[in-house]
């Protein structure tokens, strides 16, 4: 962080990157950092991540924190009124609505950190990610290896069929991978946005 800490005021932070590139391991050391500084920390996370279990965000190296699931964004501003700081893990899965929620927040003093994917199995930009990456105060762009050839992966391959844009799931149906190792659907190859596909601000049924 370049500048140092905002004084008086809430931010928003967005941690983003590919699958297996340690957005959630990240997520939870400065979580971790803000419970030992004495912080009020809340933490939550969308129901449709149930791969650990519903009252913990867990890395898949099984480091893990408990948190909150939730259904909608707005659940949150209710139930975390009261903290200093406070997480939002896979908020790839929320709707815009977490945008504004965590514009409220941040206007009500407090630190807001969310980690999620930046961009779908496609390789198309993943909302409400890109809106929270314009709006936040400091983003961290994280890579992870690419299992093809070992450069810095920055995209989610899928490797079984099926499933639409939300396929909850691990290292049995998803690897990382860079870009020239990375193979999109035939149906996007080449395009950043597919004719009547979904963009930035609508998800596929």
């Amino acid at each position: 962080m370049t500048f140092g800490t905002p004084q008086g005021t809430g931010w928003i932070e967005v941690i983003c990157g590919c699958m297996f590139s340690g957005k959630t391991e990240e997520l939870i050391r400065r979580l971790r950092r803000a419970q030992i500084a004495r912080k009020r920390v809340a933490i939550f996370k969308p129901v449709v991540d149930d791969r650990y279990g519903a009252d913990q965000i867990v890395t898949h190296d099984r480091i893990s924190i408990p948190s909150i699931a939730v259904r909608h964004p707005r659940d949150i501003l209710d139930q975390g009124r009261d903290a200093d700081v406070l997480g939002i893990d896979e908020v790839q899965f929320f709707d815009r609505t977490v945008v504004d929620v965590c514009q409220q927040l941040a206007a009500r003093g407090t630190r807001v950190i969310v980690a999620g994917l930046d961009t779908d199995y496609r390789g198309l930009p993943f909302d409400p990610v890109p809106e929270l990456m314009a709006v936040a105060e400091y983003v961290t762009k994280a890579q992870a290896i690419c299992v093809v050839c070992g450069n810095p992966a920055t995209r989610t391959q899928r490797v079984v069929a099926g499933g639409g844009r939300i396929l909850v799931a691990g290292g049995d149906a998803y690897e990382a991978r860079c870009r020239r190792c990375f193979r999109p659907p035939e149906e996007v190859s080449g395009e950043l946005f597919p004719p009547g596909g979904a963009g930035v601000g609508g998800h596929e049924a």
